[in-house]
């Protein structure tokens, strides 16, 4: 019986988290922050794709019915806010994962006043995706299949993302990783965040997608490259600064 409940339990939270009343809404959400901490324990096995789907497809919809501009965003903060609430890195990745899957179905059907507030959820999603990996210490072990999930969901050629998908991830993407991770990263570890980038400037034959990583992604870097540089100048000078003085 027990298990009965747990499978239904993803539908029914999709079912609330849709529901035409807010206060039912957002009832559904505080329940569901908990439900995600408690099912994350049960480590890698905790959760599978189609249970998520089925709770992120509530949660677009719970944006979907939101109005007014404040609480669109108050919404958007604690969406993004629940990767932190599952608490291995599977059930995260899984969570981030199935979310991109999830614009990736909704996202030609979003009309243009309902446009802004997902795009300020891919946002805050996206800062938040950033948020895990410096917990983790940047650490290549979730750096790696994060960057892989991303590619395969949106940025790679044969992605069923939709082209305003892949523009506004390019667009976004740089800023988010800066506010997260500009003190921290070094150039190492920079390069691999561009790389799924790269690759697919290489291999896309979409000018508008070329132009767009051209724009936001490579010309961005080279705007920054005298803050870079200055900054570079910065940490040489107080390492030799550090260092002890040669007889």
């Amino acid at each position: 019986m027990a298990a009965v409940v747990e499978l239904e339990a993803p539908l029914v939270f999709a079912q609330r988290l849709a529901d035409n009343e807010r206060g039912a809404r957002e009832q559904a959400l505080r329940k569901l922050r908990k439900y995600l901490r408690v099912r994350s324990r049960a480590g890698p096995a905790g959760f599978n794709d189609d249970e998520l789907c089925k709770i992120w497809k509530g949660l677009f919809y719970c944006m979907w019915m939101q109005d007014k501009p404040l609480l669109q965003e108050e919404l958007a903060s604690t969406m993004s806010q629940l990767v932190h609430s599952l608490l291995n890195t599977d059930a995260q990745l899984l969570f981030l994962k199935m979310f991109w899957r999830t614009m990736n179905r909704e996202w030609n059907g979003i009309d243009r006043l309902r446009m802004d507030k997902f795009f300020m959820l891919c946002r805050m999603l996206l800062r938040e995706s950033f948020q895990v990996l410096k917990k983790n210490k940047w650490e290549d072990s979730l750096v790696d299949p994060f960057l892989s999930m991303l590619t395969k969901e949106v940025l790679h050629t044969e992605s069923l993302a939709p082209i305003g998908v892949k523009l506004h991830l390019i667009d976004i993407y740089l800023e988010e990783l800066a506010k997260v991770g500009s003190v921290e990263l070094h150039a190492d570890q920079n390069l691999k965040f561009i790389d799924p980038f790269c690759k697919l400037a290489a291999k896309t034959k979409d000018h508008l997608l070329m132009h767009a990583i051209s724009d936001g992604i490579f010309e961005a870097i080279v705007d920054q490259a005298p803050f870079a540089i200055e900054d570079l100048m910065k940490e040489l000078k107080e390492s030799e600064g550090a260092s002890p003085t040669e007889e």
